[in-house]
């Protein structure tokens, strides 16, 4: 072999020798416990745990669903998660009462759903002096929905009345049995929801408006609404390597759902065998899984945390986290 080829090949293997360096772990960990609820934001972390993208990371991978907000802070609290798909006011929540967690990202969008019988509601606007199931009003989106009906000169529980329920499938059920004509659901319930009443041959239902749509008319200075993320609990949040890795994993496994909804929803169907295929693969192709790090989006996030500052202090804790919070 002449000199400069063996040259060559002796560059070409160091250099690849170097990048296999850089991309091997540094350190493995016993375990990786990731958390998410029954939710479109918690299938990135699904196909994290069945395609193994942290095995190089970690000798075992776990999932566990959290069915509300209260026991996802339990578990947080209790160190028995390590990153959770999260609501974004939970980990600015938590860091102000000393809780040392990190967001490390902001993942989906048009997520909450605004469904009618009537053709003629094109919007929050058209819901003046009816009535909305809504098992999402005493948590964080029914929060921000009442922002907007403030811009729209609405006033929930005055000019719209929303009959509070404790969950989806219960709103669902109501839906089906026509004792309501607009509901507002969080995907992939509202897919589900479509998909049954076409099943059924019900009369037709309309999806209408999304919450983070209605935000982007009434704030267009603050149009992209961050509703939920991957956040990183107490017991990691200071491994700013694992950290990135795991925001890596999360952002792959999240395109890989967007190009294949319907190999995500099968998945997801394994996993949550009481939801058909059919609504997981509706609900993938309608909302937008568009990742942002939160360091990286740390303006909107702040103007969000300003905004609920101002109106409703309790849910961050009464102050602005500070920046420690925004990662990876």
């Amino acid at each position: 072999m002449p000199r400069t080829r063996i040259w060559l090949s002796c560059l070409l293997l160091s250099a690849f020798a170097c990048l296999s360096a850089q991309a091997a772990p540094t350190k493995k960990v016993e375990t990786i416990r990731l958390a998410g609820p029954n939710a479109i934001f918690s299938l990135p972390l699904l196909h994290m745990l069945d395609s193994g993208a942290l095995d190089a990371y970690a000798e075992h991978v776990e999932f566990r669903q959290w069915d509300g907000p209260d026991q996802l802070r339990a578990l947080l609290l209790q160190g028995q998660i390590d990153y959770s798909a999260a609501p974004v006011i939970l980990p600015a929540l938590l860091r102000n009462r000393g809780e040392p967690v990190r967001l490390l990202n902001t993942s989906v969008w048009n997520v909450v759903w605004l469904i009618s019988r009537d053709p003629k509601v094109k919007g929050f606007a058209d819901l003046r002096g009816e009535t909305v199931l809504s098992p999402i009003q005493r948590e964080f989106p029914g929060l921000l929905l009442n922002e907007v009906l403030g811009e729209l000169r609405l006033e929930a529980g005055k000019d719209i009345h929303f009959r509070a329920l404790r969950s989806g499938p219960d709103a669902i059920a109501l839906m089906q049995a026509k004792q309501a004509e607009h509901i507002l659901l969080v995907e992939p319930a509202a897919s589900l929801l479509l998909q049954r009443n076409r099943q059924q041959g019900g009369a037709p239902l309309y999806r209408v408006q999304s919450l983070e749509q209605a935000w982007a008319q009434v704030f267009p200075d603050a149009a992209q609404l961050p509703i939920a993320g991957l956040m990183a609990s107490r017991n990691v949040a200071d491994d700013s390597e694992l950290n990135t890795h795991v925001a890596d994993a999360y952002a792959q496994s999240a395109r890989w759902c967007a190009q294949q909804p319907r190999a995500c929803a099968e998945l997801a169907h394994r996993h949550w065998p009481h939801m058909p295929v059919e609504a997981l693969e509706e609900a993938i192709g309608t909302v937008d899984l568009d990742l942002h790090s939160a360091r990286d989006f740390r303006p909107q996030l702040q103007a969000l945390y300003a905004r609920l500052l101002r109106q409703s202090p309790e849910l961050i804790g009464g102050q602005l986290p500070d920046d420690g919070l925004y990662g990876p």
